[in-house]
């Protein structure tokens, strides 16, 4: 097989591309009508009451913090095993950042971990203002068990789904923040869904949804009930708080729209992908991914493990037979940064573990069947050649 398997890829239909010239051929090409729909067709599915559209997730969760009024003095506590985005928005606002260890099972926040470091926080005097779950691979974390503990110690909650829209946890869909304070999702084209950028933010607090359409757009509004003076005419606006320019735009939304329609589909697909694997993959020196009962995953990604001393002998061997293959993540705080603010090698073990063993495979919509036979060929001849 001679052309290049990627490990995740966009999947655009014709009727993407029309949806796209469509704007292209209309009177708004940024913030117009298309966002206005996209955020109510995604504010639907999710079953949430309100929906911010934003031009990254990046920019999603930095603003989704700002508006839980995090700051200076504040702790955000995270995931080790997320992408830099997660953490890095707290240092953006200027708050501190702390993790908890990964459940070795599902690769997501250990529940049991966070209550052993809250009982410890609270003697300290040293407690989170916000929990960050990462929904990793698109399975949800155990966000009823999370949101118990939001009501003992009082942290707010953003749930990174950038991972996981589509998916369902206890039969509803993950967004509807059930169990926090706002949910974000990221369209980036590596995800379940594209709008080439983008990102969403998921609440059903109407003050927060009316915090972050200010800081999406400079802090500025035309709302007579916003405002602090009268209106002078038609073209009056106040800038009445700091913000930033995290517009969508038309272009975007047309194609997010689009592939929404879609998404039930793309989930499925992924489902039977992976189920595929799960019967392709039959050497028992390959760990498969766990799912919880009461998760549905949306499989963003479909994460193996392997021995680590081999590990990098299965990867290079799968990249040089045209496999994307990648590895999903770096634990934060090894990366040089956090290790600056103080974090070590040794701060928490099972995702560093994880870390040295995982291999992300090919998933995405798409993936044929032909590819998936040569994937798990190359996979477990590599694994006989270098798993002894």
């Amino acid at each position: 097989m001679n052309d290049f398997i990627p490990y995740g890829r966009q999947n655009i239909s014709d009727g993407d591309i029309d949806a796209v010239v469509q704007v292209l051929k209309s009177d708004w090409l940024t913030t117009g009508p298309n966002v206005d729909e996209f955020e109510h067709s995604l504010s639907q599915h999710s079953q949430a009451k309100y929906c911010i559209a934003v031009c990254n997730a990046t920019a999603a969760l930095h603003i989704a913090y700002m508006a839980l009024e995090i700051g200076k003095g504040d702790a955000v506590w995270t995931s080790p095993n997320t992408f830099l985005a997660t953490a890095n928005a707290a240092i953006m606002c200027g708050a501190s950042v702390d993790f908890v260890d990964i459940c070795s099972k599902t690769y997501n926040i250990s529940v049991e971990s966070l209550e052993k470091k809250l009982i410890e926080a609270k003697k300290t005097g040293t407690l989170p203002k916000l929990v960050v779950p990462v929904h990793f691979g698109g399975q949800s974390c155990d966000m009823q068990k999370i949101a118990k503990l939001s009501q003992i110690y009082g942290f707010k909650i953003v749930e990174d789904a950038s991972h996981a829209i589509g998916g369902d946890y206890q039969g509803e869909p993950v967004g509807n923040c059930q169990y926090s304070d706002i949910t974000v999702f990221s369209f980036h084209p590596v995800k379940i869904m594209t709008t080439a950028e983008g990102g969403a933010l998921l609440t059903n607090d109407k003050g927060l949804n009316d915090k972050l359409r200010l800081l999406r757009t400079h802090g500025m509004t035309r709302d007579s009930q916003l405002m602090e003076n009268e209106s002078e005419g038609g073209w009056y606006y106040e800038m009445v708080s700091m913000g930033y320019n995290y517009r969508i735009t038309d272009i975007q939304c047309a194609l997010g729209s689009s592939q929404l329609k879609r998404l039930n589909g793309f989930i499925d697909e992924r489902h039977a992908i992976a189920d595929r694997y799960s019967k392709l993959i039959t050497d028992s020196k390959i760990t498969l991914p766990f799912q919880n009962n009461d998760v549905r995953s949306s499989f963003h990604l479909y994460p193996i493990l392997v021995e680590s001393y081999s590990r990098k002998q299965i990867f290079d061997y799968l990249r040089n037979n045209s496999i994307g293959v990648n590895v999903l993540y770096i634990p934060l705080h090894i990366q040089p940064y956090y290790k600056k603010l103080g974090f070590e090698l040794g701060n928490y073990p099972n995702a560093e573990k994880y870390y040295s063993q995982t291999i992300a495979l090919p998933m995405y919509s798409g993936l044929s069947q032909p590819q998936q036979i040569y994937v798990t060929d190359k996979l477990q001849k590599a694994v006989a050649k270098y798993g002894q």
